[in-house]
């Protein structure tokens, strides 16, 4: 009986874990959104915009992939749902659309699409800060 509490124990934490890696990742993505927001604007009115756009758009491309790593490790060896690979996956494809929109320099779209990645980024982060990981007690 003690090995199936410390194997739940040992479930639990690493569960634990892997939603709190997958927070922080997602946390990091909104953050450099966020930035590239910022910069955008600052993009249209000094030299230095455009430096600091073109290193946010590379942070914020790490971060998304950070987000399918996070996801990935949550969900299988942390045993969360899967829901979050097909959240992290979709965003690491709107990224990289995102990233051969401002290459072509395609205002009209890049734009739009920044601020659709920006709220969903932040809807995402609403939904994993309030979900709870299972408390260790309820395990069997």
């Amino acid at each position: 009986m003690a090995g199936r509490t410390t194997t739940g124990r040992t479930a639990a934490a690493a569960q634990g874990r892997g939603a709190a890696f997958l927070r922080i990742s997602v946390a990091l993505q909104t953050l450099s959104l966020f930035f590239q927001a910022t910069t955008a604007g600052a993009l249209l009115t000094s030299a230095v915009g455009e430096t600091l756009h073109g290193v946010g758009a590379r942070v914020m491309y790490g971060a998304s992939m950070l987000y399918v790593l996070a996801a990935v490790l949550a969900w299988r060896p942390g045993g969360g749902s899967p829901r979050s690979v097909l959240y992290a996956t979709g965003f690491l494809v709107l990224a990289s659309v995102q990233v051969v929109l401002g290459i072509a320099h395609v205002p009209a779209a890049h734009v739009p699409l920044g601020v659709l990645m920006f709220g969903l980024s932040v809807l995402d982060l609403g939904r994993l800060l309030t979900v709870r990981p299972t408390p260790v007690s309820s395990l069997p």
